[in-house]
């Protein structure tokens, strides 16, 4: 599957395990893991000498991750409809107030005229829909010249241009 990281289209290596009981065996292999599979196996899967990745969705609290953010190489962030945006807020906590570097990953039911927002928000990977040309999903990067508002990209808001 390809990926678009860092505004660049690369193949990805990662597989992300949706539906896995917190009693299954590890698996092996890099792995994007439920949350509540992490909690349950998180001793076991620290003995492990791997990067570790979760997938978080809109019903959990950003705090939880918070005393695991070291051991995350990356944190993927489920957009299940288009509608429900509390992604983009658990986005801005991580980079913002938890300062947390790794991968933010956009996954889900993620389009096109979302992306520049989602980069905006501080999510530096997006998971390519069945299907969709990953040329033009570079572009959507440059839909838009101008910002209004402050984020965690850090680009100067109109309004401090005056």
């Amino acid at each position: 599957m390809q990926i678009i990281k860092d505004r660049n289209i690369s193949n990805d290596d990662w597989v992300i395990a949706r539906e896995l009981d917190d009693a299954a065996p590890i698996p092996e292999g890099n792995t994007i893991l439920p949350f509540s599979f992490w909690l349950v196996n998180r001793e076991g899967l620290l003995k492990q000498k791997s990067s570790h990745a979760v997938w978080i969705d809109g019903d959990i609290e950003t705090e939880e991750l918070s005393s695991d953010l070291n051991h995350l190489s990356i944190i993927a962030l489920d957009f299940p409809v288009f509608k429900d945006g509390r992604s983009y807020t658990h986005a801005r906590m991580l980079r913002d107030r938890y300062n947390f570097e790794g991968e933010l990953r956009a996954i889900g039911n993620v389009l096109r005229d979302q992306y520049f927002f989602m980069l905006r928000c501080g999510i530096d990977c997006f998971e390519l829909t069945e299907g969709e040309n990953a040329e033009d999903a570079l572009k959507s990067f440059n839909d838009f010249t101008v910002r209004y508002q402050a984020a965690a990209d850090d680009a100067v808001p109109i309004y401090k241009l005056r």
